[in-house]
């Protein structure tokens, strides 16, 4: 049997808090080439999450704890969708294609994902191209904007 348990969960989120990115993920499969990919992963506020699509795979996200702002986006970076994850909505799936990001809003955030696998890294061609990169200028001001973003506008610089 697999499991995450309360102790599992606090002790991500302090990986997370301690890694330079603010992320660590528990993966529930054992292989990288599993057909299906199960992880939680944890997300200190602060950590940047650039717009992307995943043109093979819907995929399914649920806080564990925490909220989560999940938005979706149109080609031109307007926003189409703002859900936020852990009040009202507990279960969001993205379609395949679909770009999206995602804002941790409270320290200790634990979010679940499920896709298709196996694994795959995002792409350049699948990175919005009108959001910076990680480390890029402009990518703390874009997560600020996540945070106010709402549907029909999009992220001027």
């Amino acid at each position: 049997m697999k499991q995450i348990t309360v102790t599992d969960l606090q002790q991500l989120s302090e990986q997370a808090a301690n890694s330079p990115r603010l992320r660590a993920n528990r993966n529930l499969h054992p292989e990288l080439s599993e057909p299906v990919q199960r992880l939680a992963i944890a997300m200190e506020p602060g950590t940047y999450v650039r717009p992307h699509r995943h043109p093979h795979t819907f995929e399914l996200l649920t806080s564990l704890s925490g909220r989560f702002l999940v938005l979706h986006f149109d080609d031109n970076g307007y926003v189409t969708q703002r859900v936020v994850l852990g009040e009202e909505y507990k279960v969001l799936e993205t379609d395949a294609g679909t770009w999206h990001a995602v804002l941790s809003m409270d320290k200790g955030g634990v979010i679940f994902e499920v896709k298709h696998g196996g694994y795959q890294p995002v792409t350049e061609q699948d990175s919005a191209p009108w959001a910076p990169a990680e480390n890029e200028p402009g990518a703390a001001e874009l997560m600020e904007w996540y945070a106010q973003a709402q549907v029909g506008k999009g992220f001027t610089r």
